[in-house]
């Protein structure tokens, strides 16, 4: 995916009295934000992507899955866990490679600004993107489609912190795999094929348990399975649980694995993480 907007520059200090950290990162974030929203083909693919493909398959697959649960209900959970991994891990492998690849990075290593600054800009990019996201696909399901939304608080605790360990673990990969593209437009050569293949075999357009078992075994090894899983264990009734491959949501085990891609993905940064093209050096 390419696009002509033009790099916003780094964030400076104000003269004079120097603002606090943490003021530097929400004015990170609110310039990562305004240059997301200036992107119109970022804004389509990111936001739009998952509503147009829950109206489609909603409209096509109007039965249900077993147990009276409907397809959107269920469809609704991959939905969701695809649209926090595209504002995060494919947005982030993206549009990295592009700042790599036009000296934006290089610039901001040379700035006084802490670092850590404007990867907490990326963050509250990626955090505001996709509750805004998340809320809109909300929205559209249950005006067209009539889902039914959580109806206890447990079940929405259960779907903020699948939520947060999901889209923290995809922002760090989505920085860490930034680092394999060579040049601005081979980010998305890189990125978008891994994103594809993770939403055919992890249950996002498919029910999970429908696809081949070695198929749901290397599923098993990355998170957006296991956000998809979370997911269903917010939206779908408990009974359902025992149609998983494991007999219950486990959502034990969906915590462990996700926390895991957390620490994996905080390796993978600091090992891999460039601020210049090799060519630069």
């Amino acid at each position: 995916m390419t696009t002509t907007t033009k790099p916003a520059t780094p964030v400076a200090a104000s003269r004079g009295r120097r603002p606090a950290a943490g003021a530097l990162a929400l004015r990170q974030g609110r310039l990562e934000i305004t240059q997301f929203l200036r992107s119109r083909e970022s804004v389509v693919f990111t936001m739009g992507f998952p509503i147009i493909m829950i109206l489609i398959f909603a409209s096509i697959f109007g039965g249900t899955i077993g147990g009276g649960v409907k397809f959107t209900q269920y469809f609704i959970t991959g939905m969701i866990a695809t649209g926090l991994m595209t504002v995060s891990f494919q947005n982030l492998g993206i549009w990295i490679p592009i700042e790599r690849d036009r000296g934006v990075l290089k610039r901001y290593r040379g700035t006084p600004m802490p670092k850590w600054v404007w990867f907490a800009g990326k963050v509250i990019m990626v955090v505001a993107i996709g509750i805004a996201e998340t809320a809109l696909l909300l929205a559209v399901a249950v005006a067209l489609f009539d889902l039914d939304l959580p109806g206890t608080a447990g079940k929405w605790l259960t779907f903020g912190w699948v939520a947060v360990l999901g889209v923290t673990a995809c922002t760090l990969c989505g920085i860490a795999i930034s680092s394999l593209a060579r040049t601005a437009r081979s980010g998305s050569a890189v990125v978008t094929p891994v994103a594809l293949v993770l939403q055919f075999i992890s249950g996002v357009f498919f029910v999970f348990t429908d696809l081949p078992t070695w198929m749901q075994q290397v599923a098993a090894l990355f998170p957006l399975k296991w956000m998809c899983q979370g997911l269903r264990s917010v939206f779908l009734p408990e009974s359902f649980g025992a149609q998983e491959p494991g007999g219950s949501f486990e959502l034990g085990r969906v915590a462990l694995v996700l926390g895991l891609w957390c620490v994996i993905g905080v390796v993978l940064c600091l090992t891999t993480f460039r601020w210049t093209t090799k060519r630069d050096g």
